[in-house]
């Protein structure tokens, strides 16, 4: 079913969506960071321009868009979409953002969306407007996103260790210094590639509902593409500052190895996910993996207490971001 909008409205809310890319790239920009940063490979600045530039590079290394479609056919009924319900979802989205940036929590944009997704649904249709298979894939990978993480961060450090186990320290860092600018990178890709595509889903649901593109079509228009890896890469390029030094020393203390682990450890796992079609949380993978890299070396070396507080944070983000999109699909209603 073709619903009615202006075209001014179906520009508000395509700006408002690349709005959420820009800041889901601003708010998610310590994840790719935190660790290059924290362990004195790269200034900040020269940091966010690299993690900015591979991600917009993903354009050119993800072509199947599967998230994207998981998001914008597989989430919600497509027959429930309108204006409003894309509207709520965005703002739901956004305040959750905003909320966890201020405080300097690493919270999962992506999640923000899935949920305000939810919640704009629900308060419109009921929850028979819920698409079940896709969102319990999403639930699922709450878990299994920084599992993996830590699994893979675990694996990759014991490895190191024991290819490097009768080099010196000194030896071990100035390998690891240049290493870790591959590994950022790698993971630049996977948070490019996984994330971007989430917007992209949401404005092809958009035109979609429009009559703008046809749910038969297995692309959204180039220039949706080109404008969702533009604006995450520009919000990365801002960076979300308050949430690096929580993601890079709070969690463990990091030194190069440790930081080319994680990011390898979490860049695995964003590719594996992006290739299922999984919308997944790079805040989750990242966080898992520098878990699983500390730990491997002593349990002690962890600061459990923090890990806790962002975990409390991914449970809350889900029905807290669909809380404030049901109110914003109620307020979009007298105001559109």
């Amino acid at each position: 079913m073709t619903i009615q909008i202006s075209i001014y409205v179906l520009g508000l809310l395509i700006a408002l969506a690349l709005l959420f890319d820009f800041m889901n790239g601003f708010h998610d920009a310590a994840n790719a960071i935190a660790t290059v940063v924290s362990t004195g490979v790269l200034k900040p600045q020269t940091a966010v321009a690299m993690a900015a530039t591979f991600n917009f590079v993903a354009i050119f290394i993800f072509h199947q868009l599967t998230v994207a479609a998981t998001v914008g056919k597989g989430t919600i009924d497509p027959t429930v979409v309108d204006q409003y319900v894309i509207f709520g979802a965005l703002m739901g989205a956004i305040f959750w953002n905003l909320f966890t940036w201020y405080y300097g929590i690493p919270s999962s944009s992506s999640h923000a969306l899935i949920g305000g997704l939810v919640g704009a649904a629900v308060a419109k249709s009921g929850t028979g407007a819920l698409v079940s298979a896709g969102l319990w894939k999403t639930v699922a990978f709450i878990v299994i996103s920084p599992l993996l993480g830590f699994i893979f961060g675990s694996i990759m450090m014991l490895i190191v260790s024991w290819v490097f186990v009768r080099s010196t320290p000194r030896k071990v860092d100035k390998w690891f210094r240049r290493l870790q600018l591959f590994s950022a990178a790698a993971y630049s890709l996977g948070h490019g590639g996984n994330d971007a595509q989430k917007t992209i889903g949401i404005i092809w649901m958009l035109l979609i509902a429009a009559g703008y593109s046809s749910a038969a079509d297995s692309m959204p228009p180039l220039w949706v593409i080109i404008s969702c890896y533009t604006a995450i890469s520009f919000g990365t390029l801002f960076g979300g500052w308050r949430i690096v030094k929580t993601m890079g020393q709070k969690i463990t203390k990091l030194k190069p190895v440790g930081g080319f682990c994680a990011e390898t450890g979490g860049a695995i796992t964003l590719f594996l996910s992006t290739a299922l079609g999984i919308p997944v949380s790079t805040t989750h993978t990242i966080t898992g993996a520098i878990v699983g890299v500390g730990s491997s070396q002593k349990m002690s070396a962890v600061r459990w207490g923090v890990a806790g507080n962002i975990v409390w944070a991914w449970i809350f983000t889900i029905p807290a971001s669909a809380f404030v999109a049901a109110i914003a699909w109620w307020i979009g209603h007298h105001i559109m």
